[in-house]
């Protein structure tokens, strides 16, 4: 590797520090070069800025129709929920090209429910931008910039060999006030208990980072980015210096699925039920200390179940990477694609063993056949589909054998203001079990007004009465 003399500069200065702290504590060291003295990440942020853009997105609402707002007050009265008439919203947040094609990464959180999306770049050009795919699951989505020419890219790092206590820096668009760069360390990686997405594996670090910088770069000393900054924690709304970034490796993934032309991401099904291992768990199992994670169930055609995994096994690593809880095993596994085979290792009856679990995505069979929810009835605006271990792993819900799941709401519909979500299994309407979506569509399409509605969520099975 070529090293700049900025880097080295920085190196020599570090070592001499080191080495004068270990000869005597209260010495203090006079530099002996320029380049000391003039020490900067100067060199960093001319390689890199150019590559950082500010990303502006907004979404304008239209009045629903007549007969939906009629639909309202047969079950709300008066007082039925509306929707704002004429109005627009917008979101800023931050981005990163990492393709001279145009390709710009950025948080899906900063683009989510936006129709229409436009870059400013560092040297102030704009460009309107195509949402090539988003993936709310890793929080990220992946821009393709119109007719752009002349861009500077920044190369994705290694997020894997990153060290708690490396330099980073963070650049972006905090408070809409212009790029702004802040520097700091990694103060820990495989952050897991965030609360931000699916995949849970965060670098984190104390380089200032506020609302606009979402979606903004990551570097370390290197020039490359190495997260893609998502959140902070914080009891004001500004930077108290924990930030959190996706790493590479994730942001990897999804824009690998973007250039291949995919509209979702595809990750590897394992086709078991997890949960982490506490202290009472580890006694249990032998282990020193609560580490992997317990397999609670198994699907019986999936891969866990051809490669021999059993309920009660306790999988302690993946390809060689240590996994401590649900999310990390997560992530772990989806950084091996869908080819070719993962090395599990498994604690069973005392003794560890290594398994070979295949790669491969999780099928829709059945297919997914949707279903739109009419007009004048509860689900009016929501998608239903078939439920399949495609589906499941979607929406992140358990694995039925059969049944209808709301795959999809519109925000502001029927059916979300009824009290329907993502995910609801329909059990039954008007004491009618569903097992497809063609069972759905007829006992809609003949009911006049009264529907007794069993559904399944997060364990939990209710029945809920509208109408007469």
């Amino acid at each position: 590797m070529r090293f700049s003399p900025f880097r080295l500069s920085l190196a020599a200065a570090l070592l001499a520090l080191g080495a004068a702290g270990a000869q005597a504590q209260t010495q203090r060291v006079v530099p002996d070069s320029k380049a000391q003295v003039q020490l900067s990440f100067a060199p960093v942020v001319r390689q890199t800025a150019g590559s950082v853009v500010n990303v502006y997105a907004t979404r304008s609402e239209r009045r629903q129709n007549a007969a939906m707002e009629e639909y309202f007050r047969r079950f709300f009265g008066d007082n039925a929920p509306g929707v704002p008439r004429g109005r627009s919203q917008s979101s800023l947040g931050s981005g990163v090209i990492v393709d001279p094609s145009g390709l710009v990464i950025t948080n899906n959180h900063v683009i989510e429910n936006m129709n229409e999306v436009k870059v400013a770049l560092a040297d102030r050009r704009e460009f309107a931008a195509d949402i090539l795919l988003r993936d709310p699951r890793t929080d990220i989505a992946v821009l393709k910039l119109k007719d752009a020419s002349n861009l500077q890219a920044v190369e994705l790092g290694d997020s894997e060999s990153l060290q708690v206590g490396d330099l980073v820096l963070a650049i972006g668009n905090p408070f809409g006030v212009g790029q702004t760069v802040t520097q700091g360390i990694v103060s820990a990686l495989a952050r897991t208990q965030v609360g931000i997405s699916d995949y849970q594996f965060f670098i984190q670090t104390d380089a200032a980072i506020n609302p606009g910088n979402s979606g903004g770069a990551l570097i370390d000393m290197n020039g490359r980015v190495v997260g893609i900054n998502t959140a902070i924690y914080s009891r004001s709304g500004g930077s108290i210096g924990i930030g959190f970034a996706v790493p590479s490796s994730m942001v990897r993934v999804v824009l690998n699925s973007a250039r291949g032309g995919a509209k979702n991401v595809v990750r590897p099904w394992l086709g078991a039920r997890l949960q982490p291992v506490d202290g009472d768990i580890a006694s249990g199992l032998g282990l020193e200390r609560p580490t992997g994670v317990l397999v609670t169930a198994v699907y019986d055609k999936g891969p866990a179940a051809e490669a021999g995994l059993k309920r009660g096994d306790a999988i302690l690593s993946v390809d060689g990477q240590p996994v401590d809880n649900p999310d990390s095993f997560g992530y772990r596994f989806t950084l091996k694609g869908t080819q070719g085979q993962a090395p599990l290792t498994v604690l069973r009856g005392g003794k560890q063993t290594t398994i070979q679990v295949k790669l491969m995505p999780p099928p829709e069979n059945p297919p997914r056949d949707p279903v739109r929810g009419r007009t004048r009835t509860p689900f009016a605006g929501a998608t239903l589909v078939n439920m399949s271990p495609a589906v499941a792993d979607e929406l992140q819900i358990d694995i039925a054998d059969d049944g209808v799941v709301v795959a999809d709401l519109d925000e502001r519909s029927v059916a979300a203001s009824v009290g329907f979500e993502k995910g609801d299994q329909i059990v039954a309407i008007n004491g009618e079990r569903l097992a497809s979506t063609k069972d759905a569509e007829r006992v809609i399409d003949r009911n006049r007004g009264y529907w007794e509605i069993t559904v399944s969520r997060g364990g939990r099975v209710f029945t809920t009465v509208l109408g007469r």
